[in-house]
């Protein structure tokens, strides 16, 4: 269908951030959803100087569009995860307001909001439709997140590869578990990484993860899609694991299995005040906390495996 005779609706979210990915996720599920607009930001000089980022605006195609079911829909939603207590603090009054659209394709629309920025000492996430001129040691990783989460500028990845930057070394074998577009594991082949494999649940992460790793030049990386349960067989001295906090506890048995003896793992996806459920997994597994890193509300931990 051409874009011409597509029929477009804005649908705003107000939201607390920390549950971003939550609302994303909800949206491309049960919508057909050609954009999402998570934040609006203005950089200068690849820095944040202004972010609004308490409204998800979502590109919905429909012929026509109920408001005060798609109000009800989503103030059910809400309740679903309040009694599911993913979040230890009020989410937002998940208000929605609907607008019809003119006649464009907002599934590009929405990339004239995400610049090329600096996540890290060394790494710049640039999206692949932008042009960076590289400046002194910097390292450019170029995004197209397509449908899957990851354009690099949430906490939650940034505290990844700082922590990557800080604890990988040259060489070192990588797993990045819940890969989404990518990023991680392409980060720590830029930095040195001999081999790396990244695994999601999601077939579209991971086969967007694919087309990003060649955009990259990073051909060597192995991607495969798993069940939640299933993680590789072997073991590596790096690992990432971006993932929400209750999921990070109940397969800490399995992270530590894929880590080498004095291997470190990031755990991140961690919100404040949802932290002890992650440390006491760590500890039941004999996991040695090595760093607790902040940014924003987000927590990430850096643990050794000694034995």
């Amino acid at each position: 269908m051409s874009v011409i005779n597509k029929t477009y609706w804005e649908v705003c979210i107000e939201i607390n951030p920390v549950c971003a990915d939550i609302v994303c996720d909800i949206v491309q599920t049960e919508f057909e959803c050609e954009g999402i607009v998570t934040s609006e930001e203005t950089y200068k000089n690849l820095e944040l100087v202004k972010s609004t980022e308490n409204i998800i605006k979502a590109y919905i195609v429909a012929d026509t569009i109920n408001t005060d079911e798609i109000k009800t829909f989503f103030k059910n939603k809400r309740q679903e995860i309040i009694e599911k207590q993913i979040f230890n603090c009020d989410i937002g009054s998940w208000n929605v307001n609907v607008k019809k659209q003119e006649n464009e394709d907002w599934s590009k629309k929405w990339k004239e909001h995400w610049k090329p920025a600096k996540i890290s000492e060394k790494i710049v996430i640039c999206p692949s439709w932008e042009k960076y001129d590289k400046k002194d040691n910097e390292i450019i990783v170029n995004i197209d997140p397509g449908n899957a989460f990851g354009t690099g500028t949430h906490a939650t990845t940034q505290l990844c590869v700082k922590a990557c930057e800080k604890y990988m070394h040259k060489g070192d074998n990588i797993a990045d578990i819940g890969c989404g577009s990518g990023i991680l594991a392409i980060c720590a082949k830029k930095l040195g990484a001999k081999e790396a494999i990244a695994v999601d649940t999601d077939e579209t992460a991971t086969e967007t993860a694919k087309i990003n790793a060649k955009i990259n030049g990073e051909n060597s990386i192995i991607f495969q899609t798993t069940s939640s349960n299933s993680l590789p067989d072997e073991k590596y001295d790096f690992v990432f694991a971006n993932i929400l906090h209750n999921v990070l506890a109940e397969i800490m048995p399995d992270l530590k299995r894929i880590m080498k003896r004095g291997a470190n793992i990031v755990l991140s996806g961690i919100l404040d005040g949802k932290e002890e459920v992650v440390l006491k997994a760590a500890k039941e597994n004999n996991l040695k906390i090595i760093e607790e890193m902040r940014q924003s509300e987000w927590i990430a931990y850096v643990v050794r495996k000694e034995d």
